[in-house]
């Protein structure tokens, strides 16, 4: 059995990189590894604060001449740092090296995979849709700051309510067809068109809550919201 996990920037490196939960979520990782010789996880791993840094840094100096592509690129490369770190701290699952390119991505010869941003113009949500059709995964985890999909923009709208559950058709009219860097939707567009297609289920859950993550992982119930 093989899980998408996406594993946002916004966890593995808010503002600098947050060593106590990349501590415990190895160890997590490692108890199911353990217990199940039959579990093998996929890693998708965002920018999070050093590619907002990098980012803001360009446009600063470049007084706003910057290059949007330019600034993709920055972000992409933000991601594959804080994929290696995540790949050489599971080193002993893991002995291949952090895809950069989820279309080309090599059969899986240990039971960790490591992926990281492709190009720009595409998140890591659809990096990690991507890879769960090419490797045929059971889901994705989407783990963010966003512990569960609403009706609307909470901060927005103040009757917005939180969903347990929604189907591609109504989740998808409420994150439109269009992506943009940045963009604070739970998951992206371009990529639940695809996970819509594939008939692929995708769970919103927030990334900090390791005992959360068990549940899911357990099958369990859990707090989140299961799109499909």
């Amino acid at each position: 059995m093989i899980t998408v996990i996406s594993l946002g920037g916004s966890i593995v490196a808010p503002d600098s990189v947050d060593e106590p939960f990349l501590k415990n979520f190895v160890s997590l990782i490692r108890e199911f590894l353990g217990a199940d010789a039959e579990r093998r996880f996929i890693f998708v791993v965002g920018g999070g604060g050093p590619a907002r840094v990098y980012q803001n840094a360009y446009r600063n100096i470049s007084g706003g001449n910057g290059n949007d592509s330019e600034a993709d690129w920055i972000g992409v490369m933000a991601t594959r740092l804080n994929a290696q770190l995540v790949r050489a701290l599971m080193a002993e699952w893991c002995s291949q090296e952090v895809v950069t390119d989820p279309t080309k991505a090599p059969a899986m010869t240990g039971k960790v995979l490591v992926a990281a941003g492709w190009k720009p113009g595409f998140s890591s949500d659809n990096d990690a849709v991507l890879l769960a059709e090419k490797f045929q995964a059971d889901r994705v985890i989407n783990l963010s700051n966003i512990e569960r999909v609403y009706t609307a923009d909470p901060k927005k709208d103040p009757q917005a309510k939180p969903l347990d559950a929604i189907s591609w058709p109504d989740f998808r009219a409420l994150v439109g067809d269009e992506w943009t860097p940045g963009k604070n939707v739970p998951f992206d567009p371009i990529a639940s068109r695809r996970a819509a297609e594939l008939g692929l289920r995708v769970i919103c859950a927030a990334g900090r809550d390791l005992a959360n993550l068990k549940k899911i992982l357990k099958g369990e119930t859990f707090m989140g919201t299961t799109i499909g």
